[in-house]
């Protein structure tokens, strides 16, 4: 939120941004931005003005958690087993993820909204974060050379979307993360 706004457009916007983290935490990534500007006190165009697409809105609401993966990436960077501390931070964003309705929906790309001047920004900032990670993992030839960052993410919204509907999602997510992460084939 720019500085130089006025007054009353910088409080709109912090009243949206509090409704809609309450929404999304209550209905997830589909919660009614109608629904948020009623709840704001605000109309329909000042929530479209603040967050012209939805990706906008999810994105500020995750935004808070997004930092704190990044700042996890960083605290991981150079610490022990390099596996061990990819696969600890992949876990902490399938745990985050599934607990933070609307989060996995930031996280994944959108076709119909890949204009440039939109880039997802949440996933944008783990990549950047976590790519020493991956790096040093692949270096010690503890992960596949053609993996990316990207990849990764790209599979834990996967799953964290499959799963946001099971009786108890954050189980539902650990165990197909570790199936991922094991492989299909039996360990010999």
């Amino acid at each position: 939120m720019p500085d130089r706004q006025r007054a009353d457009a910088r409080r709109n916007y912090t009243r949206i941004l509090a409704v809609a983290e309450e929404e999304v935490a209550a209905h997830g990534a589909g919660a009614s931005l109608e629904q948020i500007a009623r709840t704001a006190g605000v109309g329909s165009a000042t929530v479209r003005r603040h967050f012209p697409t939805r990706r906008a809105l999810l994105e500020a609401v995750s935004q808070k958690r997004i930092q704190a993966l990044c700042v996890r990436a960083q605290d991981l960077t150079g610490e022990g087993d390099s596996r061990n501390a990819l696969l600890e931070w992949l876990s902490d964003v399938v745990a985050y993820c599934v607990s933070a309705r609307g989060l996995a929906a930031a996280l994944a790309y959108d076709d119909a909204e890949s204009d440039p001047a939109h880039e997802n920004t949440c996933s944008a900032a783990l990549e950047e974060a976590a790519e020493p990670l991956l790096r040093r993992a692949a270096q010690d030839g503890a992960v596949a050379t053609g993996a990316t960052v990207a990849d990764l993410i790209t599979l834990i919204v996967g799953i964290a979307l499959a799963t946001e509907h099971y009786p108890d999602p954050a189980a539902a997510a650990d165990r197909l993360f570790r199936l991922a992460v094991a492989g299909l084939s039996p360990q010999s």
